[in-house]
């Protein structure tokens, strides 16, 4: 993806707004607007931006994991089955 292609004005934006729309869904590559020569928004089709939002809560997920194991707060596998097993026999 070749982002000066994709860098447009907001006078762009006001005057193909349809356009953008459709191209956005075709493509799936980002819009970026600039206001007064400054990037200020990026536009993104709704899939595009499901997947991303998703990729970001993995990437979170992961990071916090790689914490609790620098942190020591980890157990072994066979120990949080037989626990789990455990409070299922209980219920």
């Amino acid at each position: 993806m070749k982002l000066s292609s994709q860098v447009k004005p907001i006078s762009y934006l006001k005057a193909h707004a349809a356009e953008i729309v459709r191209s956005l869904g075709e493509r799936g590559e980002p819009l970026f607007i600039t206001q007064n020569g400054e990037t200020k928004v990026v536009m993104q089709d709704i899939e595009s931006y499901e997947q991303t939002q998703e990729t970001m809560a993995l990437l979170k997920i992961l990071a916090l994991g790689a914490r609790q194991v620098e942190e020591g707060r980890v157990q072994p596998a066979a120990d949080v089955i037989r626990g789990i097993r455990e409070r299922r026999k209980t219920l």
